[in-house]
């Protein structure tokens, strides 16, 4: 069938600027959506055409399928890109583009809605021979049933929202009396957030390494990996900063690693790009976690080191065409961080919006995927992330280097960011020796006082 002539673009922000750059490439026209707030972002105008959609609130523009189809079909958009977030997992929305004759650029709704249940997730990757985290592989209806089941597994213990999401719809439970209190809660939390009140329990796993593996299938029976990323320095469950290679891992358990994820792909028939998440204990076991069946925010980073495009790839096997690449053939080279700037409260995470009054980048030092521009207004109306900074060096200690450096040449002023922390990161002895866990922002003391004078 060839590569689309034109496809949409169902988000906003860096990533919709990020596919656009490589449809420019290819030589495909690209069909922005935009809400209210977003009406001067820089991806509307990058665009071939822009189509306005509705209010900021993301339920009433970028979440509402029927406007998004809708802007599809008067374009004549071929196919749709989901980016990350809105509706990037959402199989009724994939039933949606299937029924319309739109190729939907990702996995299939079946697929979908298998790795959209954590508890689904668990029972598929528990069938392909992937250990998974001691818990529950059924739902659980009542308190008591809880009860009983964690007195066998033992404390400490998560409840958590089977069709739960970044950090929302878990709760860490010590003993009996707080499982009381956390499951009901958290089943009330999963109605309102996912419409899905299954709730279940998994062990605890303390000081954990979390780290994910990138994949790629496509429809003709080929699966590969395009080695691992370390996703452990986090805030409130959500990633802060990724790199590749993972410093923890040794090659052998490398190996390993990769392979596991392979076998996951392969059991689910799985096509497209997608991300298979691990956690690792402190005796380095490793445990399925779950699966993104999208682009990640943090796929720049995969990008660096083997330099290959995933939106590409993304675009190609959704286009029915055969992996670019055999596994033999993608090789890894030097080293990759990325950073996520967020605007931000540095100490509280409290988000900051407001008008960005002046935004310094040393461009030709970095890769900057950003989605506003000096002079635009950060709303509250959505993720409080201003962009990703992204640097590629030989070696891991190289390239700490260069981050430092780039971080100390940026300039953002007009709202609180978390640029300060990120310095601090760069700078701080345990990420350094790459001895850092999920934990190392709470137990961590890190100086953020700004000694260069940064926003």
């Amino acid at each position: 069938m060839g590569l689309f002539t034109k496809i949409l673009i169902a988000n906003r922000g860096e990533i919709a600027r990020r596919i656009i750059r490589t449809c420019e490439r290819l030589g495909i026209q690209t069909v922005a959506v935009y809400s209210e707030a977003d009406r001067e972002a820089p991806f509307v105008q990058e665009a071939t055409e822009a189509v306005y959609i509705g209010e900021s609130q993301a339920k009433k523009s970028y979440l509402n399928m029927d406007k998004v189809i809708e802007a599809a079909r008067e374009t004549g958009a071929e196919a749709i890109h989901p980016g990350y977030g809105f509706l990037s997992e959402n199989p009724e929305f994939v039933g949606r583009c299937e029924a319309e004759g739109i190729t939907f650029i990702g996995p299939s709704a079946d697929v979908m809605r298998l790795m959209g249940s954590k508890l689904e997730a668990r029972k598929q990757m528990a069938e392909a021979g992937i250990p998974v985290v001691p818990g529950t592989n059924e739902r659980l209806e009542t308190v008591e049933d809880a009860l009983a089941i964690a007195r066998e597994i033992g404390y400490p213990l998560m409840v958590k929202a089977s069709a739960g999401g970044g950090g929302i719809g878990m709760k860490l439970v010590q003993n009996e009396e707080e499982l009381q209190k956390a499951f009901p809660s958290t089943k009330k939390q999963a109605v309102t957030f996912f419409g899905d009140g299954a709730v279940f329990l998994e062990k605890w796993i303390s000081n954990p390494r979390h780290i994910e593996v990138q994949v790629a299938a496509d429809h003709h029976g080929n699966a590969v990996h395009l080695y691992e990323r370390e996703c452990s320095v986090q805030r409130r469950h959500q990633k802060v900063i990724e790199e590749s290679p993972s410093p923890f891992l040794n090659e052998a358990q490398r190996e390993t690693l990769l392979s596991t994820a392979l076998l996951g792909v392969k059991h689910l028939d799985y096509t497209n790009v997608g991300t298979m998440e691990f956690i690792f204990d402190e005796d380095r076991n490793f445990y399925f976690l779950e699966m993104n069946t999208r682009l990640q925010v943090e796929h720049p980073v995969t990008e660096e080191v083997t330099g290959e495009d995933l939106v590409e790839w993304q675009l190609r096997i959704a286009a029915r065409e055969s992996l670019p690449k055999s596994q033999d053939e993608i090789v890894r080279e030097g080293h990759a961080i990325e950073c996520r700037l967020y605007a931000e409260d540095p100490k509280t995470y409290f988000p900051s919006p407001g008008k960005v009054k002046r935004l310094t980048l040393p461009g030709d030092e970095a890769r900057f995927d950003f989605g506003i521009v000096e002079g635009n207004q950060l709303t509250p109306f959505y993720d409080p992330m201003i962009g990703k900074i992204i640097v590629h060096a030989e070696n891991r200690k190289a390239t700490m280097d260069k981050m430092w450096n780039v971080l100390g040449k940026m300039k953002v002023y007009g709202m609180k960011t978390n640029l300060v922390l990120l310095e601090a990161i760069m700078k701080n002895e345990w990420f350094r020796k790459g001895e850092y866990t999920t934990t190392f922002l709470e137990e961590v003391d890190l100086d953020l006082e700004g000694e260069r004078g940064n926003s």
